[in-house]
């Protein structure tokens, strides 16, 4: 069967050197203020990670580290904690932080997710809000409510 595959670029500047953006990212007790849930993992090529919601410690999302370069690039693999053992369901992620100016330009590329899925659906509503909180948060040192609901007019 051949699924139709797509992908998401982010781009924000942050005012932070790119050492504390990369370990925003990898920091489970940094990334659990910004984001709402902690990143874990050993950050070792190959070693599992989990995204582990803050109160509670469901893990919703893992994958394995596919690439450790600190500060400037991670790549990892992806997929919802349901969906562990499906091989079509994995989707990549790929941090890229870029000195830039005496700022950082962090550059994040989601790629290979099903094209209609919920983990598609959740990721294009999801980005923009985690990626504006770590920017937030690494600027003025408050996150955002990354669980935020549009009000209704």
């Amino acid at each position: 069967m051949n699924v139709e595959r797509t992908s998401f670029v982010y781009v924000t500047f942050i005012a932070a050197a790119p050492e504390k953006v990369f370990d925003a990212i990898t920091s489970a007790e940094v990334s659990a203020r910004y984001w709402g849930h902690a990143n874990v993992s050993d950050w070792k090529p190959g070693s599992r990670w989990e995204h582990v919601r803050n109160g509670g410690g469901t893990v919703e999302l893992v994958g394995r580290v596919v690439e450790h370069t600190p500060p400037s690039r991670l790549v990892l693999s992806w997929v919802g904690r349901a969906q562990e053992t499906e091989p079509e369901a994995y989707s990549r992620v790929t941090f890229d932080v870029i000195p830039y100016d005496g700022m950082t330009k962090l550059v994040v590329t989601h790629e290979d997710l099903i094209k209609g899925s919920g983990m598609e659906q959740g990721v294009s509503k999801g980005w923009p809000i985690v990626l504006s909180s770590l920017k937030s948060y690494l600027e003025t040192g408050r996150g955002l409510d990354v669980f935020a609901k549009p009000k209704a007019a």
